[in-house]
């Protein structure tokens, strides 16, 4: 998977690539206590305080007390850390995974049931904790849209909006269209989240329950 992460430019995604050590190096000659996840660590916090626009690896290294060719041990480009940065604010809305749920009663149709109350609950749950780590981390949404969500909390996050999915009993076309309505809905916070009241995108979220509720309960 390749993403244009700059106009004119493309290139693989850092969860895509394994990086051996470069040639004629040890890792005896490494910066002492640095490592990836220290830097990640530093690059979020940077982010915040500075902006998307202003963050430069020089900058990040002064911070850490190291030159700036040090953190390329760690990682290849600006762009790779940008997607370790985005993957690490991603696994704050991504909630804890949860034990499988007991098989549901058949329905009418013979069909295994879905439990469907407690689906809303979750969903405006893992919505509310999206919003406010897009609230925290503004920089997440324009990087959302340069860089594939790939990483293992982005995927801990779909596997939880996947779960939530399941357990509203819809399938098919209907699945597919409940699912594509809540990732619209999360993907079009990113922009509006500093604007719209939260008491605003409560209300647009229980809209969008209901219609995916009826929709449920038409099946």
């Amino acid at each position: 998977m390749v993403t244009a992460a700059d106009p004119g430019e493309i290139r693989t995604s850092v969860w895509l690539v394994a990086r051996p050590a470069p040639p004629g190096r040890r890792r005896t000659e490494a910066p002492s206590g640095l490592d990836r996840d220290r830097i990640t660590t530093a690059t979020v916090r940077l982010l915040d305080a500075d902006g998307l626009a202003r963050f430069s690896m020089r900058r990040l290294a002064a911070g850490l007390g190291v030159t700036a060719m040090s953190l390329y041990w760690y990682v290849d480009t600006k762009h790779d850390l940008l997607e370790l940065a985005l993957d690490r604010a991603l696994g704050e809305s991504a909630p804890q995974p949860a034990p499988p749920a007991p098989p549901a009663p058949p329905t009418r149709a013979g069909q295994p049931g879905a439990d469907r109350a407690g689906w809303p609950g979750g969903l405006r749950e893992l919505a509310r904790g999206y919003r406010r780590m897009l609230a925290d981390h503004p920089w997440v949404a324009p990087l959302s849209a340069a860089y594939p969500n790939i990483g293992p909390h982005a995927r801990a996050f779909d596997a939880a909006l996947q779960r939530l999915m399941d357990d509203t009993g819809l399938v098919g076309a209907a699945r597919t269209g409940a699912h594509l309505a809540v990732r619209q809905f999360l993907n079009g916070c990113g922009d509006a989240v500093r604007r719209t009241p939260e008491d605003d995108f409560c209300l647009a979220l229980d809209v969008l329950i209901a219609g995916i509720e009826a929709k449920a309960a038409a099946v």
